[in-house]
């Protein structure tokens, strides 16, 4: 029996085969995966010292693919018979939202992955696998991590869903530059949600969220006749997209401007409807597609200076 860090042991009762007790392996004695393991148990959310006997098996948390780091990592342990723990997860890292918020604030305090895996109480390569991988950690994990780093759960979970972005602290060093159109066109060429700029009926100035596509170079978005969007038909407008990343303090926008119109074309029409990525999130009957045809596209990104 052979596991990683992440990976679940499961119980199984010898009669029925049912699942009697599970949870994750948070932590490794030998470097080759073989027994004891540290296992947080699912009911408890205690960790113990475990022995799996022959009613246990290992659920691993991913399969490996043919040419993959893990699966290399795993085929010199069963050759060699023994494979430093830490090179199990060996190769590009994939971290999920937490590990990423978690590096950054221990970056941010200039903390260790050791001194805070003994704040926590936990392995530090089992805080090097959620760092580095998209894991998914109890939460009794998620509590000793935030204690361990003078935050919050919900910080770390990416709480503050209903404040706007960029809630948290700036880069030390910021650069801001500004982006080619290439540059522009590359991250505006998608689908998501942008921001219109129009003028409403009185004569205010007013910035709506629309569900958008790009095709054929044109930012394309689908409304209601007579709604605060369609006044963008016949104007030259303004819409903008954007993205602000907040475990790392990064982000880019992108203004496009030019004329819009309505597309009035059945076959075009059929065309837009076909190639939709999603239907307008506000939901209802949205059957007037409005084009937008950038003359003008400017964007700008702010990173760590030394990037």
């Amino acid at each position: 029996m052979r596991a990683h860090l992440g990976d679940r042991l499961v119980v199984e009762s010898p009669a029925t085969g049912a699942t009697r007790r599970d949870g994750e392996i948070v932590g490794l004695h030998h470097e080759d995966g073989t027994p004891p393991y540290d296992v947080r148990w699912s009911d408890t959310d205690e960790v113990t010292l475990v022995f799996p006997g022959a009613d246990a098996h290992i659920h691993h948390v991913e399969q490996a693919q043919p040419g993959t780091a893990r699966e290399s990592s795993r085929a010199a342990t069963d050759e060699a018979g023994t494979v430093p723990a830490a090179a199990v997860w060996a190769g590009a890292p994939n971290p999920g939202d937490i590990g990423r918020r978690v590096a950054v604030e221990r970056h941010r305090q200039r903390l260790s992955r050791e001194e805070t895996a003994r704040r926590a109480r936990m392995s530090p390569d089992y805080l090097e696998y959620l760092e580095d991988q998209p894991a998914d950690p109890s939460v009794a994990t998620l509590i000793r991590l935030a204690d361990a780093l003078g935050t919050s759960v919900s910080a770390l979970r990416g709480g503050g869903m209903d404040l706007p972005p960029g809630q948290g602290r700036a880069l030390l060093s910021p650069r801001l530059r500004d982006l080619g159109a290439d540059e522009c066109r590359s991250l505006l060429s998608t689908h998501g949600v942008g921001r219109i700029a129009v003028s409403a009926s009185d004569g205010r100035p007013a910035v709506v969220p629309v569900n958008y596509e790009v095709v054929d170079d044109a930012i394309v978005f689908r409304t209601t006749p007579g709604s605060l969007p369609a006044a963008a038909v016949g104007r030259e407008v303004a819409f903008e997209v954007d993205h602000v990343d907040e475990a790392l303090s990064q982000g880019w926008s992108v203004l496009a401007v030019g004329p819009a119109s309505v597309v009035t074309d059945p076959d075009a029409v059929s065309g837009l409807v076909r190639r939709a990525h999603t239907t307008p999130w506000p939901g209802g009957e949205r059957t007037m597609w409005v084009s937008i045809r950038p003359t003008s596209l400017t964007g700008r990104r702010i990173t760590p200076a030394d990037q």
